[in-house]
């Protein structure tokens, strides 16, 4: 796998789709005049990719944006309906995924693998790149190895050469019930302090026995924070006054 750092990217056309019709877009749509972080995989709904690859830059996003990033794009050699689907799947609004169906943007990257031995085909080498105005900044491939290495083109070793000292979200959960009013309190309360939270509701993602196995307790909202167990809606307003305090 070779480095292109210092060169533009290829010039191709995606076939994408936007509100149920075919879309061109091309590298300069993209890239000209941006700053644009890529990463590239190979392939939608496989098992890094979904798992860990794609989520965590979902979740750097807001990170990104505030250090310069127009946009952050995933690219794999997979067609428009597959990466929407993948897309809605994931729940990854923050990321653009671009299906790369032929494999050119790929292929000019010196990126394009065969894969047949599992079946995929010609697929792309794990990468990522932060592409200047079209011109390659910076590029994190991973070793040429057997398997699937996933080393260096993940989010925060993009966002580390970035900016050392970006500022990261944490990692905040809130199990809750619908029509609870102290839930509601407790998610007004991240909202004001900026944090973003993922919610896991009684009744579609959990029960009362998912609680009390976690907590002990049998009320809601119980939140938790970068792996810490805060506790419900009061505890949580001391926890960020502590904080603010602090």
């Amino acid at each position: 796998m070779q480095n292109h750092e210092g060169q533009r990217v290829p010039n191709v056309t995606f076939k994408t789709r936007a509100h149920g019709e075919f879309k061109d877009v091309t590298t300069d749509d993209i890239f000209k005049g941006r700053t644009v972080v890529v990463f590239s995989l190979p392939g939608a709904f496989t098992p890094t990719c979904s798992s860990t690859h794609l989520p965590r830059y979902n979740e750097l996003a807001g990170a990104f944006k505030e250090n310069g990033v127009d946009e952050i794009i995933c690219l794999s050699v997979n067609d428009a309906f597959v990466m929407d689907a993948w897309k809605e799947n994931q729940e990854a609004d923050n990321v653009t995924l671009i299906p790369d169906g032929n494999g050119d943007f790929s292929a000019g990257m010196g990126m394009l693998v065969d894969k047949s031995d599992l079946g995929f085909g010609k697929r792309s080498w794990r990468y990522s790149m932060l592409v200047k105005d079209g011109v390659i900044d910076k590029m994190f491939v991973e070793p040429d190895v057997p398997g699937d290495p996933f080393e260096v083109s993940n989010a925060d070793t993009m966002l580390a050469y970035i900016n050392p000292n970006a500022r990261k979200p944490q990692a905040v959960s809130v199990i809750t019930k619908p029509g609870c009013p102290y839930c509601a309190a407790a998610k007004k309360l991240l909202a004001e302090h900026g944090m973003d939270y993922e919610e896991i509701s009684l009744g579609h993602d959990a029960t009362l026995r998912t609680v009390r196995a976690i907590t002990g307790k049998d009320t809601v909202p119980q939140v938790f924070i970068e792996g810490d167990y805060i506790g419900g809606a009061e505890a949580l307003a001391e926890h960020l006054k502590d904080k603010t305090a602090a």
